[in-house]
């Protein structure tokens, strides 16, 4: 009687916890999708707007580029402290703020009578998104069932490469029929979609517990995570000390029209697509060969673009190249990741971010220095001096998780 009595407690339990199992709000999901969509748009237009925006505001093209570098300061420095700021407020309440601060920063940004106006709107950008990619993941977990999750996160990828995609073609060819600021304008509208989405979509999201944030930076105690994180920094320090300064590039060497200019960006971009699917496919047992002979490829193509960047023909192989490894590597890395840290994968991601962040903002604001100061052959062969010392702290990171494995 009394095992019988256990068993039926059990049961119980079990039909209990079935009770309380969340119901996929994909709605809701959809609507983060759209919203990192809009932010990762947002963050990358001013790569096709360089030149006008230069013009307009009376800056060099310099010191136009530091636009997305001001945006990745605030990125960081959101994405390290946002958890402890708000750890007392519904999530819910915490997601849209960031959609109401999204759509303010491209107000502002449109309506910018000056280079100083102007980036403050990009700093509020980043603030948008350094506190939205800091809590995506957990907003998501609570959204859908546990086995649900990947599916989830997985839309919010997908957001991310579309957006990233057309982010630049879609921008060069706003701006030259409605100019930059029509062009930063057109995506105030799907952030305000995105925002009301949000708020008829999701649920009440009361923090689960009033701690602060965790300590991310003990992580880089660790020797691996340290060097991996390192290579992390010179990939995308290399990556976008180029790929800020592209349309410039395209527009003086290569001597393209904005038409040309814009299908140019658009391989490009679906080149980075492609990449991505071939990539997944060779992570089980090409990790390696990825984390290390990616960038080194990349520094081949940079080192290439200077030889050869007169030539459309070329330029235009060249970056469907570029597109397709430099949008793959990432996803190795993330892959590297949830493997090495797969027991503090949350602080592992924060910390990922904000060297991602970082990273974009040191790399994008050194291109510039020398963009302006010594030309564009200096930027792209520092970028691809960067992507070499990617790949060396790679292999590095690799031999160091294989020990501590």
């Amino acid at each position: 009687m009394t095992n019988q009595a256990v068993a039926l407690r059990k049961e119980s339990d079990l039909t209990d916890i079935e009770d309380v199992s969340p119901v996929a709000a994909w709605g809701a999901v959809f609507s983060l999708a759209l919203c990192v969509a809009v932010l990762i748009a947002s963050e990358f237009m001013p790569v096709a707007l360089l030149s006008p925006i230069a013009a307009d505001l009376g800056v060099t093209e310099g010191h136009a580029g530091q636009a997305i570098s001001i945006s990745g300061v605030f990125a960081v420095l959101t994405s390290l402290f946002v958890a402890s700021v708000t750890r007392r407020l519904d999530r819910r309440l915490v997601v849209t703020s960031f959609s109401v601060f999204l759509i303010i920063s491209g107000l502002v940004v449109t309506l910018a009578p000056t280079y100083p106006v102007l980036m403050i709107g990009r700093a509020m950008l980043g603030v948008a998104i350094g506190g939205f990619w800091s809590m995506s993941t957990a907003v998501v977990m609570r959204l859908v069932p546990q086995d649900a999750v990947p599916k989830g996160l997985a839309m919010l990828s997908a957001g991310n490469a579309i957006s990233a995609t057309i982010a630049a073609p879609l921008g060069s060819l706003l701006g030259s029929y409605i100019g930059w600021r029509g062009a930063f304008f057109a995506v105030v509208p799907l952030a305000l979609l995105a925002l009301i989405w949000q708020w008829i979509s999701l649920p009440s999201l009361p923090p689960e517990r009033a701690v602060g944030s965790p300590n991310v930076f003990r992580l880089l105690l660790r020797p691996d995570v340290a060097v991996g994180m390192t290579s992390i920094a010179f990939l995308f320090m290399g990556q976008f000390a180029l790929f800020t300064y592209l349309r410039p590039f395209l527009e003086t060497v290569t001597l393209v029209s904005v038409s040309t200019l814009s299908l140019l960006l658009l391989v490009m971009g679906l080149a980075g697509v492609v990449g991505t699917y071939l990539v997944s496919n060779l992570l089980q047992r090409r990790m390696f060969i990825i984390l290390t002979v990616i960038p080194l490829i990349m520094a081949a193509i940079a080192l290439s673009l200077v030889g050869f960047g007169s030539s459309t023909f070329a330029t235009a192989a060249l970056l469907f190249g570029w597109g397709l490894f430099s949008t793959a590597a990432p996803v190795g890395w993330g892959t590297w990741l949830s493997r090495t840290m797969s027991d503090d994968a949350e602080a592992g991601g924060g910390l990922q971010v904000a060297t991602i962040q970082l990273a974009i903002t040191i790399g994008a604001s050194i291109g510039g220095i020398l963009f302006d100061q010594a030309g564009w052959q200096t930027t792209f062969l520092s970028a691809a001096l960067l992507l070499v010392a990617s790949s060396i702290a790679a292999g590095f990171a690799w031999r160091s998780s294989r020990r501590s494995a």
